[in-house]
């Protein structure tokens, strides 16, 4: 049977040998920083998200999923989480420049009232009750995760996204039909 030092890593890895992720952690570290900073462009986000997936290996037990070329599967899943970065990136973008656009035509709109949209978030979103509130404040107020704000309201991830979904659009009705 061949067993290559990866392999060795891996069988330690999934004994729950913290030696062999640390080992992994050494062999692989600046290679995948490498790669991911050919997709970032950025020294400290690509630093950043390589730490963030070598806890995952370790907290969320990624090792389990090594099966064969260990390298091929840690380029593979830094590419991935890359792009994901990537693409929330561009959305956030996206949004910003949305938001910008929309406050600057409501300003021109209205020059000499200009509306507090903090404020007309609260009020929408006190008009909302019960767990569509809560999934909303907790992704777009606490920046949690689906899947952890679904743990933490004791649901599945899906009646979590329908929450979610309804809240949005209860909130969008109530924000569009408000004058201010």
């Amino acid at each position: 049977m061949n067993h290559s030092p990866d392999t060795l890593l891996v069988e330690q890895l999934k004994e729950g040998d913290q030696t062999a992720f640390d080992a992994l952690f050494v062999k692989y570290y600046k290679m995948l920083c490498v790669n991911a900073y050919w997709f970032l462009q950025n020294e400290q986000e690509a630093k950043d998200l390589i730490q963030t997936f070598f806890m995952d290996i370790w907290d969320k037990k990624l090792y389990l999923q090594f099966d064969g070329d260990v390298k091929g599967y840690l380029h593979t899943a830094v590419k991935n989480r890359c792009l994901n970065y990537i693409k929330k990136q561009k959305l956030r973008y996206e949004h910003q420049e949305a938001f910008s656009n929309l406050q600057d035509d409501t300003c021109q709109a209205q020059p000499d009232a200009v509306p507090d949209y903090y404020k007309q978030l609260h009020t929408s979103l006190n008009d909302i009750s019960g767990q569509k509130k809560v999934a909303i404040q907790m992704v777009y107020i606490q920046g949690k995760r689906y899947q952890e704000a679904a743990e933490e309201m004791g649901i599945s991830i899906n009646s979590f996204k329908t929450h979610l979904k309804r809240g949005l659009k209860l909130l969008r009705f109530a924000v569009n039909s408000k004058k201010y």
